[in-house]
């Protein structure tokens, strides 16, 4: 349940557009968040690898519980790339540094990838709130 509710959480920080549609002063709020967004990416990018390690190792459920482990590697697959979508800037910083070429790389990946962020955070919406079910219907004992 805490994946899907931490993917709801990051899937709405990833899409501002769909809060502020609902709750106008939620821009605050999100501008509260905007300086940390960077590390909050780097985050919930290591929580989603850490889902698909974890869902790797426990490839057994997919005997005892088929849905509840593609619903766990779909939803940290998800976490994990949004993850990596929010908290590419910290992420290039930490891991390129100053190697101007592999920055100049880094940032028209992040191009090619920036539309793609509206309709992934979506998806994680979606799949965050079904993996908050799936974590009531499919218990494993």
């Amino acid at each position: 349940m805490i994946y899907g509710i931490t993917l709801i959480l990051l899937s709405i920080i990833a899409v501002p557009s769909l809060l502020l549609a609902k709750k106008p002063n939620a821009k605050e709020l999100l501008e509260k968040i905007e300086p940390y967004q960077g590390w909050i990416g780097l985050v919930f990018c290591i929580w989603g690898v850490w889902g698909i390690i974890t869902s790797i190792l426990n490839i057994g459920w997919l005997t005892s519980a088929p849905i509840w482990w593609a619903t766990l590697l779909a939803g940290s697959f998800v976490e994990a790339t949004l993850g990596f979508m929010l908290g590419f800037g910290v992420i290039n910083s930490l891991i390129i540094g100053k190697n101007e070429q592999a920055v100049t790389k880094a940032a028209e990946l992040r191009a090619k990838l920036a539309p793609k962020q509206g309709k992934l955070g979506m998806l994680g919406i979606a799949v965050g709130i079904w993996m908050v079910v799936a974590s009531f219907l499919f218990t494993i004992a």
